[in-house]
């Protein structure tokens, strides 16, 4: 690494195509592949589009069409300093459904981005058909683990919380991005973190990090989250995903995940109303789709073809 990093760093060449995608007042980096139904993929914290560039090829193989987006923020996609709250990012999903020219897709979301597929499922479910979420407790499983169990995810979640201090992205993109590199194998399972596929992924996402601005935005998303704690906008969020999500979810999630634990994630589906599945998945972390890419295709897949 070294040096000055910009966007083309995530323009990987592959059997995908990149695009650029207004949506939502923003330009979008969308890598495409496949022709037929829509699955929108969105990676998450500290990833970039590349956390599916395996998975995507797959789904794309058994007949659909994929797009895995960097989010707002990320890679090669505007980085604007706002609109990291959870309405604005739910509606970036919404509104690249729209852009890629469909009336409703299926939408993947791990980490960070399973949170925004939670919300984009809780506020806009005509224009979300199904949905997978991977590593992603719903966002108030999640808020009410962080009061409720102060030993397990509040104390699993300390990081995000050191990431409320100003200028804090100086520390995370600090030695090309050293930080990121461990909260990625701190989050991953020992046997996945021990593999050469692991090095290479970090150092991409340590690079990802380093473009300009891009670790500025990733941070601003988690301090939204704690500045709208007490603020009204924050209040109408948790009121408006008490609704229960009228589309179909599955729940993937790793055993060994200790970013969001597996006793916060798992009381999820009581926000769910139409069918929904939970599968917990042995030996794996936080990056489910990189750890056990064959198990998460087929669960992908399973879902996409299961009549609802």
């Amino acid at each position: 690494m070294g040096g000055r990093v910009d966007e083309s760093c995530v323009l990987t060449e592959g059997p995908w195509r990149h695009r650029f995608v207004g949506a939502n007042g923003s330009r979008f980096h969308v890598a495409e592949v496949g022709t037929g139904p829509l699955v929108l993929f969105l990676h998450g914290f500290p990833e970039f589009w590349w956390a599916w560039h395996d998975v995507m090829v797959r789904v794309a193989d058994a007949g659909f069409r994929a797009a895995a987006i960097d989010l707002r923020g990320y890679g090669a996609s505007d980085k604007p300093p706002r609109g990291y709250d959870g309405y604005t990012m739910a509606a970036d999903v919404t509104g690249l459904i729209r852009a890629l020219g469909e009336r409703s897709a299926t939408v993947v979301g791990a980490g960070a981005g399973g949170m925004i597929g939670w919300a984009a499922a809780s506020f806009h479910p005509k224009l979300v058909n199904r949905l997978v979420v991977l590593g992603a407790a719903h966002p108030l499983r999640l808020r009410a683990a962080l009061f409720a169990d102060p030993r397990g995810q509040l104390a699993a979640s300390s990081t995000v919380v050191r990431f409320q201090v100003p200028r804090f992205e100086h520390v995370l993109t600090r030695d090309d991005a050293a930080l990121v590199g461990e909260l990625m194998t701190r989050w991953s399972s020992p046997r996945w973190a021990a593999t050469p596929e692991f090095a290479d992924y970090v150092a991409r996402c340590r690079e990802a990090m380093q473009i300009p601005q891009a670790s500025f935005c990733a941070l601003e998303a988690y301090r939204w989250v704690a500045r709208s704690a007490l603020r009204l906008q924050g209040y109408r969020f948790v009121k408006l995903m008490q609704r229960p999500s009228s589309v179909p979810t599955l729940q993937l999630h790793g055993a060994l995940d200790t970013a969001v634990l597996p006793r916060t994630a798992q009381g999820s589906g009581r926000y769910v109303t139409a069918p929904y599945e939970w599968r917990l998945l042995p030996e794996v972390g936080h990056f489910l789709h990189q750890e056990a890419p064959d198990v998460v295709t087929g669960e992908i897949l399973r879902w996409l073809k299961t009549p609802s």
